[in-house]
């Protein structure tokens, strides 16, 4: 019988959580509290609670999955990935480059199965979007348009905005943290971004002490240019990216998990199918995990990847030119 642990109380662990006991219906699934103060009822899709790291080490789980708070990240994965317990952490792997350095460095010297969980690359119409790009059915690339926004009170019902990790500086919010799917998708498929300028803001609207919107102008190695637009602000969600190339233009819809190529003389819809259950993409996620455990063929993130969007993001941070 398996041994799954989720470490984290909220959302996006009570996912997770349903999720193991669908997968793998007869395992014991331990909940983890991040914070260590434990909760009054026992969590949902749960048989143990356990309110500190080493006492979970204790119960030598299969495989852990991190959803704490991104500043909680090397903290929590470093002590698991020396006892040899596999470790999937939620994007982003760590709030800073100098604790994601601590994470893969435990992974360099323990060998141990880690990963980091950008799930939007096990959506059907990324995999068909990189496929496309890779084929260089477009040409050469000239740009990339990323635009992802939804607005931050009605991310979470039943919860106030400003009491969300996505909201707090010390728990690793802001646009840039939360919203770094677009750059590791951009730079999966695109290669590795170079940003040349950056405006980040946080708008007297949310009040937040993190910014709420960025906007980054960047290049890649062969000369492309990304402009990347991320917000916490937009009324109705909007998740599109476009790929402009020599020879067609690629049109993807992230929402509507769709894909259309326009080409002189004639356009194609690639993909369409917003019927898809988005869940299945963290069902795949944590099963092409299980293959990384299992040594066999697998797309799983690893923390030297994760590390180059955090590495991007600092940058950004650095060229930022809203100083007021």
């Amino acid at each position: 019988m398996k041994k799954l642990a989720v470490i984290g109380l909220g959302n996006i662990s009570t996912r997770h959580r349903k999720n193991l006991k669908k997968l793998y219906p007869n395992s014991t699934v331990i909940a983890v509290s991040a914070s260590g103060r434990s909760p009054k009822h026992q969590p949902l899709d749960s048989d143990i609670l356990v309110d500190s790291i080493s006492d979970l080490i204790t119960h030598k789980p299969d495989m852990v999955i991190v959803a704490s708070p991104a500043t909680f990240h090397s903290q929590h994965a470093v002590p698991l990935i020396e006892s040899g317990i596999p470790v999937l952490i939620e994007k982003p792997i760590a709030a800073s480059l100098e604790e994601a350095q601590k994470i893969n460095q435990a992974y360099q010297n323990y060998k141990t199965p880690v990963a980091i969980g950008y799930c939007l690359r096990y959506l059907p119409s990324s995999q068909k979007v990189n496929s496309v790009i890779q084929s260089k059915t477009i040409g050469k690339l000239h740009n990339i348009l990323v635009e992802v926004g939804q607005y931050l009170p009605d991310w979470r019902a039943n919860t106030n905005y400003k009491d969300s990790v996505s909201a707090s500086s010390s728990l690793g919010g802001g646009a840039l943290l939360e919203l770094s799917h677009e750059i590791d998708y951009t730079q999966w498929i695109a290669g590795q971004l170079i940003p040349q300028t950056a405006i980040l803001r946080s708008s007297a609207e949310l009040n937040l002490d993190v910014e709420d919107s960025a906007d980054i102008l960047s290049i890649n190695e062969d000369g492309a240019v990304i402009s990347m637009h991320l917000d916490f602000l937009q009324r109705h969600p909007y998740r599109r990216c476009r790929f402009i190339g020599s020879e067609a233009t690629l049109e993807w819809d992230l929402i509507s998990n769709s894909v259309i190529l326009y080409q002189a003389d004639e356009t194609r819809t690639l993909l369409n199918d917003p019927s898809w259950d988005k869940n299945q993409m963290y069902l795949n996620m944590i099963l092409d995990f299980e293959n990384m455990i299992l040594n066999t063929p697998n797309n799983c993130i690893s923390p030297v990847e994760a590390m180059s969007t955090l590495s991007f993001i600092e940058k950004v941070k650095e060229l930022n030119t809203n100083r007021l």
